[in-house]
């Protein structure tokens, strides 16, 4: 079933122009993809091939429920009353940015209706090149917070994990940091994948670089729950044999980033 047969009746006119967004899925009551209780969409799409993506089944650009942001929009209200102070709606993926005509529409309304905004990324679509970068500046003016996952600090490493180099995501960073972006920096911990000391420190030495926007770091233990999907999908799992990180190993990596030195997120308004 679409998630959005429900009666949108009261949602705002659109014309045959409106940015259309592919979504593979909605969560309603998200408390981990930013501050607060959110409204997380899902959106379809990655170039990506990250060896630990556990939703492989994102990966497809331009499949997924069709809507506009108009629809986004009227079906996340529905849950605004959960929401309180620090809530709100979070874009993620998939790769967000790969659909930024349509999270800009969304984001733009969201703000002008006092809705706090979440942009959920790892950066790969960033570049400086136009239109796109164009779109981008505008789109960080309605976005009050960016979540962005480091995968690794290393470009030839990054690129053997993930299929991509990371040259443009720490650019996107530089952005960010030029003009007082505020982010949030994950990094997903893999045994024998990005769970080294040496490429931790480096992360952590990275991260102070650009600690005047860090508002929050936070370790993401890799996990086997994407496992069946692949399987559904004939897909040849990655990293089979390997299991998540030990607690000591996931204490390690939080110290070797300093995480508790970005409490940030804690002293603004809405967080």
């Amino acid at each position: 079933m679409k998630i959005y047969e429900q009666d949108l009746s009261a949602a705002t006119a659109v014309t045959d122009k409106a940015p259309i967004g592919y979504v593979h899925s909605i969560e309603t009551f998200g408390s981990v993809d930013g501050p607060g209780i959110r409204y997380v969409a899902f959106l379809q799409g990655c170039r990506m091939r990250c060896q630990f993506c556990h939703n492989p089944d994102t990966w497809n650009i331009g499949t997924g429920d069709e809507v506009t942001a108009d629809e986004m929009l009227a079906d996340a209200k529905r849950y605004r009353a959960f929401w309180g102070t620090q809530g709100g709606i979070t874009t993620s993926g998939g790769e967000a940015l790969l659909q930024i005509d349509f999270i800009l529409d969304l984001f733009k309304k969201a703000k002008a209706d006092g809705i706090t905004t979440c942009l959920d990324t790892c950066g790969q679509p960033f570049t400086r090149k136009q239109p796109w970068f164009g779109k981008f500046e505008e789109l960080m003016k309605y976005t009050d917070i960016s979540m962005v996952d480091i995968k690794q600090i290393n470009p030839r490493e990054h690129k053997r994990l993930t299929g991509w180099s990371n040259e443009n995501i720490f650019d996107m960073l530089d952005y960010m940091l030029e003009h007082d972006k505020h982010v949030w920096i994950r990094h997903v911990l893999v045994p024998q994948r990005t769970d080294y000391d040496y490429e931790l420190i480096q992360i952590g030495n990275y991260i102070k670089t650009i600690a005047p926007i860090v508002d929050k770091v936070e370790i993401l233990p890799y996990h086997t729950m994407g496992v069946p999907k692949y399987e559904e999908l004939g897909i040849k799992y990655p990293l089979d044999g390997i299991e998540p990180p030990t607690t000591l190993r996931v204490k390690n990596a939080e110290r070797l980033l300093h995480t508790s030195d970005y409490t940030n997120y804690k002293k603004f308004p809405n967080y």
